[in-house]
């Protein structure tokens, strides 16, 4: 589903931040890069986003090398993608049920149909859809607002996720519940790839993981058995 081939980045870095990185994350796989903040999972996320581009190597989804896509194709590409940023960028000017339809109504979804896909991600994430629809995003503790995060990126039925932190800020209760959820929608079928800096975390135990130091990406052993 998703490939890195000899990938590097630098950009006005000192010194190359992604040193020829390969990996392929394969469909209902779950796949984590493990590093210290700094080390550039951000960035590797974005390229796998395709909000940069490589300076060198090709970023391949579905087989298809996005650096030679047209820019018109991008903003398509990237809806198709189930993406939780770090910040979340949960809108606090209008109710979570509304948050989470903004991707189905970017896609050309009627009202409708986009709120009848928003309802059904959040239920899957374990929110009230009737309550989301009331509440607007900082009235949610954090792992909710992580949940409407989820539940956002997964309303197109994306089959590459890609998350960055999404248990950072959360207490061991509520990161467990996070990754159990994404666990599940790794078992069905949805290629999941999570950036963590967090080494407390028990991930799935059939999750590949690598680690990100000094630009150079290594196979790594499980942090914690799950």
């Amino acid at each position: 589903m998703l490939e890195f081939e000899r990938v590097s980045w630098r950009r006005g870095e000192v010194r190359p931040l992604l040193t020829d990185i390969s990996f392929t994350v394969m469909r209902g796989e779950f796949a984590v890069i493990r590093g210290a903040n700094g080390a550039g999972k951000s960035m590797l996320l974005r390229l796998a986003a395709a909000l940069a581009t490589p300076d060198s190597g090709c970023v391949r989804i579905a087989g298809q090398d996005i650096g030679r896509l047209p820019k018109r194709a991008l903003p398509v590409l990237r809806r198709s993608l189930g993406i939780v940023p770090q910040e979340l960028l949960l809108l606090n000017d209008r109710s979570v049920l509304d948050n989470v339809m903004l991707p189905s109504l970017a896609t050309g979804a009627g009202g409708s149909e986009a709120r009848l896909r928003a309802r059904a991600a959040l239920t899957r994430c374990g929110l009230d859809p009737d309550e989301a629809a009331r509440l607007r995003p900082a009235l949610l503790g954090g792992g909710d607002r992580q949940r409407a995060a989820l539940a956002r990126a997964l309303v197109n039925r994306p089959s590459l996720l890609l998350a960055d932190e999404p248990t950072a800020h959360l207490d061991g209760g509520h990161a467990a519940d996070v990754l159990l959820l994404l666990a599940q929608f790794s078992d069905a079928g949805v290629a999941v790839l999570v950036a963590s800096r967090d080494e407390r975390e028990s991930w799935p135990a059939r999750a590949r993981q690598w680690r990100l130091a000094d630009g150079v990406l290594q196979p790594a052993a499980p942090a914690v058995a799950a």
